[in-house]
């Protein structure tokens, strides 16, 4: 029997791959921002995707959801326990009353500046720390050619 790995499992050991990468970088990153902020790095996320909105834009709850990755009620729990933190504020669409958005607050725009380089460095320090891994050391390459371009 062949020792050598079909491409279907290749492609399993790959994409295990790079889900360790995923998981380390996040742990990382949520550790650094905790201690950091108190701040979550899907709160981070979600004050991310929130606040590149366009002025008078407003993206839908399972739009919201699909960004974060995250379910419409794990979406609507995040965003009411950042609430009422006062990083969010939810607001009635005038034009259809069903719709509800939900905003950055200033508190959360200034939280948000403030755990950006706290993010940035924690994300540099993960994938500098995966490069020494054999085993991630092309998908670091590839993300870093990905963000050049």
């Amino acid at each position: 029997m062949s020792t050598a790995a079909t491409p279907s499992t290749a492609l399993a050991q790959h994409w295990c791959a790079l889900s360790a990468l995923h998981d380390g970088i996040a742990d990382h990153i949520e550790r650094r921002l905790e201690a950091a902020h108190g701040l979550s790095v899907r709160e981070f996320s979600l004050l991310t995707v929130l606040d590149r909105q366009a002025p008078g834009r407003h993206l839908q709850m399972r739009q919201v959801a699909e960004a974060v990755v995250l379910s419409q009620s794990a979406t609507t729990r995040l965003v009411t326990r950042m609430e009422d933190r006062g990083l969010l504020q939810r607001t009635i669409c005038a034009d259809d009353r069903r719709g509800i958005y939900t905003d950055v607050t200033e508190s959360g725009r200034k939280l948000l500046t403030d755990a950006k380089p706290t993010h940035d460095r924690a994300l540099a320090e993960a994938l500098e720390t995966a490069r020494k891994n054999p085993e991630f050391t092309p998908l670091v390459e590839v993300l870093e050619r990905i963000g050049t371009e």
